[in-house]
């Protein structure tokens, strides 16, 4: 099992590579959209060549990435019942699906395509639009894209079988959508709390209203000095004397 393992980490190594570097080429696709586009609208001049290296870019992006997208376990799935099974129950449903419907389509397509192919590069086909491109990259991307796929199955079908046994630890554990939205929000969570210092409570005396500096330092209720008692100190030219003594003299 070692030995199929190794195989195993060797396809993902490549097909990791070649995922994440074909993404690039969504980005050239723009790019020649959009200069094909400012071409035919400001100097009136296009041709179909541009527009069908857009179609190639893009094929060449979701062929060169749909091996990866298949190891990071990425592919769209309707979850009917899957969700709703143990874990090993969820494995032996992604064994037999590996086994009995991805690798048989998989290789059907590379048997088909490999001919097809070989014809297109031995004739030197090109598009039959004005100015077109020729055919066999496209027709080869497909082939390459159908084959990284076929030992990218493999490499799953090894790997859930090492699972399964309890050889290795399970590369891609599945998380429900309800339990990625807790997940969600308990790093949201715990970001703002992270982000937000610890407030100190500050509570306003009515009849005097908060300043900066009561915020900066709060106001000991419970100390008449401090402004925050029921008797508050204020001073007049002849000193201190108590809010109450509004006629100037002193009340019992």
């Amino acid at each position: 099992m070692g030995g199929l393992l190794a195989l195993a980490r060797g396809i993902d190594r490549i097909n990791t590579f070649i995922g994440r570097n074909v993404s690039w080429l969504i980005l050239v696709a723009i790019l020649v959209s959009a200069i094909n586009a400012i071409m035919r609208k400001a100097f009136n001049m296009s041709s179909n060549a541009w527009l069908e290296l857009q179609w190639y870019l893009y094929g060449a992006a979701f062929l060169g990435a749909a091996a990866y997208t298949l190891l990071e376990n990425e592919h769209i799935r309707i979850d009917i019942l899957y969700g709703a099974r143990s874990r090993r129950t969820q494995h032996w449903i992604d064994l037999i699906g590996h086994v009995f419907f991805l690798m048989p389509f998989v290789l059907l397509m590379v048997w088909l395509l490999w001919p097809w192919a070989l014809r297109s590069i031995n004739s030197g086909e090109r598009s039959m639009n004005a100015g077109g491109l020729i055919l066999w990259p496209a027709k080869l991307m497909l082939l390459v894209g159908f084959v990284l796929l076929m030992f990218q199955g493999i490499s799953e079908i090894i790997k859930k079988i090492a699972v399964m046994r309890g050889i290795i630890e399970d590369p891609t554990p599945f998380v429900s959508a309800h339990e990625a939205a807790i997940l969600e929000a308990e790093k949201l969570a715990e970001e703002l709390s992270a982000e937000l210092p610890p407030q100190e409570a500050v509570f306003a005396d009515p009849d005097h209203p908060l300043t900066d500096l009561d915020i900066d330092h709060p106001r000991d209720h419970n100390d008449p000095t401090s402004g925050g008692g029921s008797t508050r100190i204020a001073e007049d030219d002849d000193g201190p004397r108590n809010d109450d003594d509004r006629d100037g003299e002193p009340r019992a």
